[in-house]
């Protein structure tokens, strides 16, 4: 498949008049895929390389990657990859069965409601017939597309809809694509993704950042400074909040940030939410960041996250020496804190009596240590510090508990990409990914493979969305960026392996 970056996509624009009839909502009795609350988006003409409405006759490729059937009759979606643009299908019919297209710009969430975009019926002395073709993207507004070919018999009222897919654009490979699939989540108007996900967006944001750093394809640098200059200024400022772990998180998007655009202003935000944990330092349990600034819980997640952003702004201010220290002091404390159980996994955190709490040891916990130990170690080339991460690595990728049938889950994994944990083994694969790129020999190539390949062949779907499980089942639920951002930090860490 080809890879066509937005800035660099050829533009050859023509003028189109088009009318869009707005008619009443969609149902579906039929199609599960087609929801009856969907709420109006977009429904005026877009021009890519074309605009929409143009006969198909034209197209340069015929791509069918979905279908459907309703009564005895066959509706596809066509797409032709290299006008970036599709039409839909119906087949084994008779005059008056209708197909169209539904577009949409949130990953099939919602769509035009009632624009039903090319639709036509069969005519008379026909058993078949096709919509024009319409654009997938829209990228003069920022807009990554999807379709999805619909159609009903002309006597019956049931609608069915194949599957949502779109053009390979910016999919040229596995971590691309799913990055593209990721990117349809980012809402345009909030600058985060599915409009309101704080420390799971900070994740997917980094990403998509990290994306663009492995694999070369910069179509979605865009969203940093949006996400930035749109949020900057909520919550505490600065990405700052009472979790702490939020903030750790936000840093090191705003540190991966710099690290590819090489903008102050996102390391001088990394330095604030860095200052804001260590305000929250305290001699509780002999040291460590509390969970919340109002809460005196000491955590894995957060002290992690707290030694990992420290070293990293080390690595990346000449002549620093505030940040490396508390780093060092950062590690010594957990690491003689008791939250590594003695198989080498590490618990959630510490209860009241500053012992460890036997919490699950959730994957992104067993990760996000071995991110902090590789960066710190790059700060001061204390080789025990890699033996380490070596140790608890072994234990998390040789775990059946966390990897049954070799494939890893989540403790209590379920079948939502809404929730916390979704964005849990994500983290896990990130973290595990830049050890392994730190270590020489590179021992967990094979592991992140097998993690890689298990996903990509159980849990996408023909949008290229994962679900919550990556050795399947395939659920059939809308993904969320929780789970796609944890495709995709795989994919990224098995690319870069």
């Amino acid at each position: 498949m080809t890879s066509l970056s937005a800035p660099d996509r050829p533009r050859r624009f023509v003028s189109c008049v088009l009318t869009l009839a707005l008619t009443g909502l969609i149902t579906a009795p039929l199609a599960p895929a087609v929801r009856a609350d969907a709420v109006p988006v977009r429904a005026d003409v877009v021009c890519d390389i074309y605009c929409d409405a143009r006969d198909p006759a034209t197209a340069a490729g015929d791509r069918t990657p979905v279908s459907a059937t309703v009564h005895g009759r066959t509706l596809r979606l066509h797409v032709s990859d290299p006008d970036v643009m599709g039409w839909g299908s119906i087949e084994g019919g008779r005059a008056g069965d209708e197909v169209w297209l539904d577009r949409s710009f949130d990953g099939g969430r919602t769509w035009a409601s009632g624009s039903r975009l090319g639709v036509t019926t069969i005519p008379a002395g026909s058993t078949g017939w096709r919509t024009q073709m319409y654009n997938v993207d829209d990228w003069d507004n920022a807009g990554i597309g999807a379709l999805r070919a619909c159609g009903r018999a002309g006597d019956r009222p049931e609608i069915a809809c194949t599957g949502w897919a779109r053009n390979d654009r910016n999919a040229a490979s596995r971590s691309t694509a799913a990055a593209t699939a990721l990117m349809m989540l980012w809402d345009r108007d909030t600058g985060l993704f599915e409009t309101d996900g704080w420390w799971t967006g900070a994740n997917a944001l980094t990403a998509v950042i990290d994306n663009a750093r492995i694999s070369g394809m910069g179509s979605y640098r865009y969203a940093i400074a949006e996400t930035y200059d749109k949020n900057v200024g909520s919550r505490q400022g600065q990405f700052r909040n009472e979790y702490l772990d939020d903030t750790g998180w936000w840093g090191l998007a705003w540190v991966a940030a710099y690290d590819l655009t090489g903008d102050s202003r996102y390391l001088s935000t990394a330095r604030a939410d860095a200052d804001h944990m260590r305000a929250y330092w305290t001699s509780t349990c002999g040291g460590g960041v509390q969970w919340n600034t109002g809460i005196a819980y000491k955590n894995a997640i957060t002290n992690e996250l707290y030694i990992q952003l420290n070293a990293a702004l080390h690595n990346r201010i000449p002549g620093d020496t505030t940040y490396l220290q508390r780093a060092r002091v950062g590690w010594d404390w957990f690491r003689a804190s008791g939250m590594i159980n003695s198989g080498n996994l590490i618990n959630d955190g510490l209860n009241d009596s500053c012992v460890n709490n036997g919490e699950p040891t959730w994957t992104y916990n067993q990760g996000v240590v071995l991110g902090a130990l590789a960066e710190l170690h790059r700060a001061t080339g204390d080789a025990s510090l890699l033996t380490t991460a070596r140790t608890l690595a072994d234990a998390s990728t040789s775990s059946t508990y966390l990897n049954p049938g070799g494939i890893l889950r989540e403790v209590n994994e379920g079948d939502d990409c809404d929730s916390d944990g979704a964005s849990f083994k994500g983290a896990y694969a990130r973290g595990l990914g830049r050890l392994n790129a730190a270590l020489g020999d590179h021992p967990y190539n094979a592991y992140l493979d097998r993690q890689a390949d298990g996903a990509y062949a159980n849990a996408r779907d023909s949008l290229g969305m994962y679900g919550p499980h990556w050795n399947g089942p395939r659920v059939p639920v809308a993904s969320g960026h929780g789970c796609q951002h944890g495709a995709l930090d795989l994919l990224n860490a098995a690319q870069a392996s």
